[in-house]
């Protein structure tokens, strides 16, 4: 290649296709895989802003068997969510062979399942905490029930003289023990759930970690060979201006050759 066509290859501007183009589709599989977690992360999203709703209510004059009937759903439903992306995310993490905008994918997923996670054990240590106290409140109540106070006695004896006696239902007592239990169940498994998905988060961060080495390497080596890349094409542009150079002296040697040869042909002919 003459170095003529190389400055006009030089001169060309360069083109890239966008990685959102319908034509670049390098990896379906990843790409599936991809678009797949993006929607299940805005599911987990809405589930997450839901939940936080449900969960303002708890303690609240709001407060019903139908909103912690939803809360439990919808936590339930949440962390299983949680578990299947998170299994999803270190899998798209752990994705070999990725081009600049599968990376970009990559941590884009990544930010948004972290935020989202982190959002959600907020939510459900708010849960912990609201229903650590109905609980509390739930199991002093039916104690002062089965024990009531002297006072209480008094007044207990003092109703029964006025008019029929009013005693606590052993049915409603039990009713309450295993709403009580209910909610201690409860508890159990929303304390396991937090420490489960802070070592997923962990893991996930764990990953993140270790690819941001890879990628300060990468970057590093980006750098280096755009800096020789920078000192080639320098050293190029160099020789091409010597090669020119090299050409006008050249024509001019040969002129100065034929003016010389023109004046001896011509002294010979009029000698």
């Amino acid at each position: 290649m003459s170095f003529d066509r190389l400055n006009s290859l030089e001169a060309q501007p360069t083109t890239y296709r966008r990685s959102d183009d319908p034509q670049y589709h390098d990896d379906p599989e990843f790409q599936r895989l991809t678009e797949s977690l993006s929607d299940q992360i805005f599911t987990l999203t809405s589930n997450v802003t839901r939940l936080s709703d449900q969960v303002a209510l708890l303690g609240t004059k709001r407060d019903t068997e139908r909103v912690r009937e939803r809360v439990h759903n919808l936590l339930e439903e949440t962390r299983n969510g949680f578990r299947e992306v998170g299994e999803k995310t270190k899998k798209v993490q752990n994705w070999e062979d990725v081009n600049p905008s599968q990376k970009w994918a990559q941590q884009k997923l990544t930010t948004e399942f972290q935020a989202t996670l982190k959002e959600f054990q907020t939510v459900q240590r708010r849960a912990l905490e609201k229903q650590r106290a109905s609980a509390a409140a739930a199991r002093t109540a039916v104690e002062e029930a089965e024990h009531p106070t002297e006072g209480g006695v008094q007044l207990e004896q003092q109703q029964l003289l006025e008019e029929q006696p009013r005693l606590a239902n052993q049915h409603e007592v039990d009713f309450q023990e295993a709403l009580i239990i209910e909610r201690e169940t409860e508890i159990r498994n929303i304390e396991q759930s937090v420490g489960e998905l802070n070592e997923l988060f962990r893991d996930v961060a764990h990953i993140v970690h270790e690819q941001g080495g890879q990628l300060d390497l990468i970057s590093e080596n980006v750098d280096r060979v755009h800096d020789d890349t920078q000192g080639a094409s320098v050293e190029l542009r160099g020789a091409s201006r010597y090669q020119k150079n090299a050409r006008n002296k050249a024509c001019c040697l040969l002129v100065i050759l034929a003016v010389i040869l023109a004046i001896i042909i011509l002294a010979a002919v009029l000698g």
